[in-house]
């Protein structure tokens, strides 16, 4: 090790974090162009040859091209994540809006909660005056 210099280790270490972010970037770039359904079959085909054939230049004129749209894309699945993920809440949790019961299921539910212990009676007004409005 006395042969590598603490500043070559330094400099080797920045090419190596750069070309794993590329990579990433790479990666992200193959990933919108199939979740893109704006693009056809052909031009689908024709951005992934071209970020292969030329990867730097590929990517590089991928996001300068595409990549406000890119951002776009991201931002709707992940509110789509997060309405998918909220459904499944609410219909595991059987509240009302999410496919549960009626209100008075949630009345009984909730009553039966506050005898068990679970929930403490400030709880179980806040709840029941949730349920009822």
């Amino acid at each position: 090790m006395d042969d590598y210099p603490l500043l070559n280790l330094f400099w080797t270490m920045l090419w190596f974090f750069l070309w794993i972010m590329w990579l990433f970037l790479l990666f992200k770039v193959v990933t919108d162009i199939f979740r893109d359904h704006s693009l056809n079959g052909w031009a689908k085909a024709g951005w992934l040859i071209f970020c292969i054939v030329l990867p730097y230049l590929g990517v590089l004129v991928y996001v300068i091209a595409r990549g406000r749209s890119m951002g776009e894309r991201d931002a709707k699945q992940a509110k789509e994540t997060e309405a998918a993920f909220q459904a499944y809440i609410r219909q595991a949790a059987g509240t009302p809006g999410g496919g549960g019961g009626s209100a008075t299921d949630e009345l009984a539910r909730l009553a039966e909660l506050k005898d068990k212990g679970a929930i403490t009676p400030e709880e179980f007004e806040k709840a029941k005056a949730k349920v009822l409005s």
